[in-house]
């Protein structure tokens, strides 16, 4: 299929056909020289003694959570898909509370006793942290979005307003609902 002397993307380097490159091989073409040019300038390549010195087994695994020291920004990313995941569930429950309200009055005083026990409160605690924590850090990459607060200093600052925001935010709907009841 290939040249004796070449591998499959170095044979892209021959022509095809009307001595025209076609355009698959003309896309593997670039890909060859690009690793050839990688080759060429490698430090293992210029010293033979050097050359397979680290193999790819030797190479370290590609790193993982339990490598590095968690920091804000990723503890924030992480605890965003995680809040995602409990909006979700969330809403679930916020559906299960209006469909029993168009029911009837048995399947809502159901739904209402389930929501106003310690474990409804807890779920509901959890769903308006969630809430909260999403708006927070759903504004804060809007701005990132704008092209605002790439640096550092920034990003650690607007980690720990989201964190501070949605604490406020939470205490204040929680405060305001039970004083509503």
């Amino acid at each position: 299929m290939y040249p004796a002397a070449t591998s499959p993307p170095e044979a892209a380097l021959t022509r095809s056909g009307a001595g025209s490159i076609s355009e698959p091989s003309f896309a593997l073409c670039c890909c060859a020289a690009i690793r050839l040019r990688c080759r060429e300038t490698s430090p293992f390549a210029a010293d033979p003694r050097r050359r397979g010195a680290l193999s790819t087994s030797d190479r370290p695994l590609s790193p993982h959570l339990q490598v590095y020291r968690p920091q804000l920004t990723s503890t924030l990313s992480i605890f965003h898909r995680i809040t995602g995941v409990f909006l979700t569930l969330g809403t679930l429950l916020l559906t299960w509370w209006l469909v029993a309200a168009a029911s009837g009055a048995e399947a809502f005083a159901a739904a209402q006793w389930f929501i106003g026990s310690w474990i409804g409160y807890l779920l509901l605690l959890g769903w308006s942290v969630a809430l909260f924590y999403h708006l927070c850090n759903g504004i804060r990459h809007l701005f990132w979005d704008a092209g605002y607060g790439f640096e550092l200093v920034n990003v650690y600052r607007s980690g720990w307003a989201v964190l501070i925001g949605t604490a406020v935010l939470t205490v204040v709907a929680w405060i305001a609902g039970l004083i509503a009841l």
